[in-house]
């Protein structure tokens, strides 16, 4: 750990306008990003007496080992940077959310010929209607399949209507009553299309109109002793009920807001947000994130609003009206921030009395029972993950403790399309994002340990460059003088793990040696008898069955295996295609892909006959015969998927 006061910038050279400052560490990993209306004067208050340091902040800069600035116009554009550099380095020592999915949505395709309902994530297209958010994701499939009994709307991709209409055949859907079915004309596009706005208009709120027809319909049947068309009825009636219960007003009709809340202790914090659209609870999401920072709950809320509105933009996805238990830090600059992105004026504000208030304390009353069972959850996971990376640390002798481990693993179909991977854990958690493939070829594909080599090599190669320039930027930077690409792939691992013995592990071991790496730490997992195996011993480690590092590392080498094996599939895949359609003169990417999507497999393409491979656009006569003749010729068992 190195001594603040190593890295300390003369007072003089710190400007005192507002801007943006990052702290690295000897790696050259940034660790923590802040703002600052008096970059001078904020930066001073890092490198005080460090008795006087809150516990977070102390390990904060004794962790890193540079610090770096940079001065920007005003308050609003220091967030907006301090956002963006967030996002990007994803820095230890900030709070961060950790839920990075986007919001999905009810859409239903107005902008086509047939309008489908889905439920979709990311931009909004011109044309389809949104209803949402929803949270989660499952509560808008049941509210989906709910409606379908009244409304029958189409739901099928555009590959799966296309197909229908071609073999003129409905799917399941169209079979149970729960679609339509205008792939093969059994309703007309405009009656489709008036399916569909009603879907909507019930969506929209309009829910009494279409229950009091129900039921008019169902007292009809009744009266006429059509007792099996009425009992149907009633059943709709009772899933319109449904889906309405669940979309009950709790605030006036024409509020669109969002409301959130936290609760924390020492450690975590618990964040809920309920989505609220025409005055009716649409969505409700949560999460739980560490406190690594000892900052009070107006920053919590600033930096909340930040990362959950960062990446959205538009009416539609931020709401006009942001509710919080506490009035954020830098509540004006946020304001127009978030503003700026809707392009609308949105408002921050405190709920005092009233409806709004009383929703707010539920809120805070889920948050609250949300931390209670995630520590309820967590507390076993977490102790028996430390026990195993210190077992695993004892076993192996290992100095510094195990927060990061990578492992590797070869998959390859006698010896062709190899493919090497790489799974990180972080804290005995998967850390996927990190996860890498590496496709191996020529000389290096010969054996295992060559591509292993291979992999390693690729892997550690920028590392060994980086830590031979030994170079970290400290002092004041621009902001454009963005690191180029993510440095987080260069990170050195506390313990490498391959999937092998004795020859896999001198590979790697000579791998590091080679690139000045030699001080990480290497061993390998052998299959059979599950030895750990180290550089240079004759004798494997034995770790007792019931140990909790064995059983860590079995799961990190079974991911390993896992997420190679999937990469070599995918290759083989292509691979067969290859074989099977590239052959064919005349056949070009396009229109062999075209004939994928159209069939959906090689087999089915097969079997069609030429008559109907001319179905497919840019396929003639003379090119379908070619198709089916080479096709026949190759002979059956080929059954690649698009």
């Amino acid at each position: 750990m190195a001594d603040p006061r190593s890295y300390r910038p003369a007072p003089g050279e710190i400007s005192t306008s507002p801007g943006v400052y990052r702290f690295r560490d000897p790696d050259g990993r940034v660790v923590y990003v802040g703002k600052a209306k008096n970059l001078r004067a904020r930066l001073s208050s890092y490198f005080q007496d460090p008795s006087k340091l809150a516990t977070k902040t102390r390990t904060m800069v004794f962790t890193a080992s540079a610090v770096e600035w940079t001065v920007v116009g005003s308050e609003l554009e220091a967030l907006q940077l301090e956002y963006t550099w967030i996002k990007e380095y994803r820095p230890r020592f900030n709070i961060m959310y950790r839920d990075d999915k986007s919001y999905p949505y009810l859409a239903v395709t107005m902008n086509e010929q047939f309008p489908r309902v889905l439920v979709m994530r990311g931009d909004r297209k011109p044309g389809v209607k949104y209803f949402g958010p929803f949270h989660p994701a499952k509560a808008i499939r049941e509210t989906v399949d709910l409606m379908l009994r009244v409304f029958p709307v189409r739901t099928c991709s555009a590959s799966v209507f296309k197909r229908a209409r071609a073999q003129d055949r409905p799917c399941l859907l169209g079979y149970i009553g729960k679609c339509s079915a205008p792939c093969v004309g059994r309703i007309s596009p405009a009656e489709h299309r008036a399916l569909a706005q009603d879907f909507c208009d019930f969506m929209a709120g309009d829910a009494e109109r279409f229950v009091k027809e129900l039921e008019s319909a169902m007292a009809a049947a009744v009266e006429e002793l059509r007792f099996e068309e009425a009992a149907r009825l009633r059943d709709d009636i009772t899933a319109l009920r449904r889906v309405f219960e669940r979309n009950a007003v709790v605030l006036p009709e024409n509020t669109e807001a969002d409301v959130f809340a936290l609760h924390m202790d020492e450690l975590e914090v618990a964040v809920q947000v309920f989505h609220v659209r025409q005055g009716r609870i649409r969505g409700q999401r949560g999460w739980v994130m560490e406190r690594v920072e000892d900052v009070g709950q107006d920053v919590m809320v600033e930096e909340l609003l930040k990362q959950v509105y960062g990446d959205l933009g538009g009416t539609e996805r931020i709401p006009h009206e942001v509710l919080v238990p506490v009035e954020p830090s830098e509540a004006e600059q946020l304001t127009a921030w978030l503003s700026g992105l809707r392009g609308a004026r949105v408002q921050v504000r405190v709920p005092q009395r009233g409806a709004k208030a009383d929703l707010m304390e539920t809120v805070r009353e889920n948050a609250e029972m949300a931390l209670k069972l995630h520590k309820t959850r967590r507390s076993g996971d977490l102790t028996t993950r430390s026990a195993a990376l210190r077992e695993l640390q004892d076993a192996l002798g290992i100095d510094d403790p195990l927060l990061r481990i990578e492992c590797y693993d070869i998959s390859h179909s006698q010896g062709t399309n190899v493919v090497g991977s790489m799974v990180v854990v972080e804290d005995g958690l998967p850390k996927k994002k990190d996860y890498r493939r590496f496709n191996v070829t020529g000389e290096a594909a010969r054996d295992d340990t060559a591509s292993m080599k291979d992999v390693l090599r690729r892997r550690f190669a920028r590392m060994a460059k980086e830590r031979q320039e030994g170079v970290v930027v400290t002092g004041q930077v621009e902001a454009d003088e963005a690191d180029a690409g993510d440095r987080r792939f260069a990170y050195p691992p506390s313990l490498v793990v391959v999937d092998g013995g004795p020859p896999q592990v001198a590979a790697a071991a000579a791998v590091l040696e080679e690139l000045g790496l030699d001080d990480l730490p290497v061993v390998g997992l052998a299959k059979r008898l599950e030895e750990v195996w180290v550089p240079g011993d004759e004798f494997p480690v034995v770790l007792p069955r019931a140990s909790e590092g064995l059983y860590l590392l079995q799961r990190i080498r079974d991911e390993s295996h896992r997420f190679a094996i999937a990469g070599h599939r995918g290759r083989r895949t292509k691979a067969m295609t290859a074989s099977a359609l590239d052959a064919v003169p005349g056949l070009g990417p396009a229109r062999r892909q075209a004939l994928l999507t159209h069939f959906g497999s090689v087999e089915q393409i097969r079997a069609a006959g030429p008559e109907r491979l001319t179905e497919v656009a840019g396929i003639g006569p003379t090119l379908a015969q070619t198709v089916h003749a080479a096709l026949t010729a190759s002979g059956g068992g080929d059954t690649v998927r698009a």
